[in-house]
């Protein structure tokens, strides 16, 4: 049974004080801080950098969920490695050619490799990946299209889920993109267990009721399995 691990999406944190509002969320029971590096070219929207990771990691020991939507992923593995980073998830969709060599640089400089892919994307891209022989160790499958936080959760890629746990049970599944306590279930039951929440958490009066409700979500789907 893998463990479920709940990641509030620090994009919709108050970046003027990111520090404190990742103390928080970790106090209210967050396993991971999930940071979104994107940068203007493979999503339209540009957010933060090696940088703000770094800063960030001078004041927490969490473990740093680094989601890189980024075109040339290979050259963000360094700048992340040194900043602290502690997952580096990049895009199968910008690493055609050289997976391979992007996922034993990851591994080489201390961070666990993860792959992602957007809602349109087919999940059979990514099994290479997963059965090579240094595999990626999670699949974040994409519940939105990535760029922006704030949207609707699309059911139909709960299906990418069902059809990755059956294939890689002992694999870390993560979702992210509109998932809150009127999703959660759906992404639970299909067998995701990496769960990224923003504005869920962020703009809930009780945060930490959220984090507590998927991750009981998480427990239950997986008993009931």
């Amino acid at each position: 049974m893998v463990k479920p691990k709940i990641a509030p999406s620090m994009l919709s944190s108050d970046f003027a004080n990111l520090a404190s509002e990742a103390e928080r969320m970790l106090r209210y029971g967050a396993d991971w801080l999930h940071m979104d590096i994107m940068d203007g070219h493979f999503v339209p929207n540009l957010t933060i950098g090696a940088p703000v990771i770094e800063s960030l990691r001078k004041h927490t020991s969490a473990y740093l969920d680094c989601h890189l939507m980024v075109t040339n992923p290979l050259d963000y593995v360094e700048p992340m490695a040194k900043a602290g980073a502690s997952g580096f998830t990049f895009h199968v969709e910008a690493s055609q050619d050289n997976w391979k060599e992007l996922i034993k640089s990851i591994k080489s400089k201390g961070m666990r490799p993860g792959v992602a892919l957007k809602p349109k994307t087919p999940i059979e891209q990514v099994y290479p990946l997963v059965e090579y022989e240094t595999p990626v160790e999670m699949v974040l499958v994409m519940t939105v299209e990535p760029g922006f936080g704030g949207q609707k959760f699309m059911p139909e890629t709960m299906e990418k889920v069902r059809e990755l746990r059956k294939k890689f049970p002992n694999l870390d599944i993560e979702v992210d993109g509109g998932l809150g306590p009127s999703t959660i279930d759906m992404a639970a039951s299909a067998g995701a267990n990496c769960i990224v929440a923003g504005s869920s958490v962020f703009g809930a009066p009780e945060p930490a009721e959220v984090i507590s409700l998927m991750r009981n979500s998480v427990v239950q789907a997986q008993l009931a399995s």
